[in-house]
């Protein structure tokens, strides 16, 4: 028959390999504790940075449009603020959460991973599902968007069209001829012209990129899909090993009731 340590009658070597095995798993929660707090302080870190470079965005830029004007809020420095923001406040659920070791925290941020995590699966069966219709609805709205390339306030979007077009050698979303309509004139901004000078889109005898830059897009896209997997596939076992570190460690808090102190 089996006696624990508090039997009097017990064997010293279970004892021992009771008294070691607790340490062991005790040792092992520390671990994890510390582990859980090291990585969200980096993650809160990054957020912090993030959040940063979105105001420096928002406020160098003025207000820096979005490519689409059906989503008019849907511009590079939003998508860099809600970003840093859905991070910063995520790490530090599990950053004190860890360090202080509070169910409560701990579990909000087991919710706030899941859900986030559940958000990202839908996007993903929703786009491959509509990838046509996807692509059929962004190619529109890019071409509206031109529109707003010499608008005021739009420093940003005529920034990154420049940008966009002078690195990828494209002009338009579908080829030089979006700019017509956009612009309602028959001329082009200066980076579609392979021999760049000022003034030089106005000229129709210049030759221009006849290549769309959304062509352009899906090809980096193509070409890059195994790196592009590599990361997500990183950012799901991120997320997934979060969720189950920050599970364990609650369980273990509400089983004992206890704290693991180093």
């Amino acid at each position: 028959m089996y006696r624990t340590c508090c039997d009097p009658q017990a064997r010293p070597c279970l004892c021992l390999q009771e008294f070691k095995k607790c340490n062991f798993v005790r040792f092992c929660l520390c671990c994890l504790k510390y582990m859980m707090f090291l990585f969200n302080l980096i993650f809160w870190l990054c957020g912090c940075g993030l959040l940063g470079v979105g105001i420096w965005l928002s406020v160098s830029q003025g207000n820096f449009a979005t490519f689409s004007p059906s989503f008019p809020s849907l511009s590079a420095a939003n998508l860099v603020i809600a970003i840093g923001a859905i991070v910063m406040v995520t790490s530090f659920l599990g950053c004190l959460g860890a360090i202080k070791e509070n169910k409560c925290l701990l579990l909000g941020f087991f919710i706030v991973l899941m859900i986030i995590l559940l958000a990202e699966l839908i996007l993903l069966i929703l786009f491959f599902a509509y990838t046509d219709k996807v692509s059929e609805n962004a190619k529109q709205d890019l071409k509206n968007g031109l529109a707003l390339y010499n608008t005021k306030n739009n420093l940003g979007l005529k920034n990154a069209w420049n940008i966009i077009q002078a690195e990828w050698k494209c002009c338009g979303v579908t080829g030089y001829t979006d700019w017509h309509e956009a612009l309602q004139e028959s001329v082009v901004p200066d980076r579609c012209c392979q021999e760049h000078y000022t003034e030089c889109g106005r000229n129709a005898t210049n030759m221009f990129w006849t290549r769309g830059c959304y062509e352009k897009v899906e090809e980096w896209l193509d070409e890059n899909k195994h790196l592009l997997g590599t990361i997500a596939m990183c950012i799901l076992v991120v997320q997934l090993l979060g969720m189950a570190f920050s599970m364990t460690l609650f369980q273990q808090i509400h089983r004992t009731g206890k704290k693991y102190n180093a």
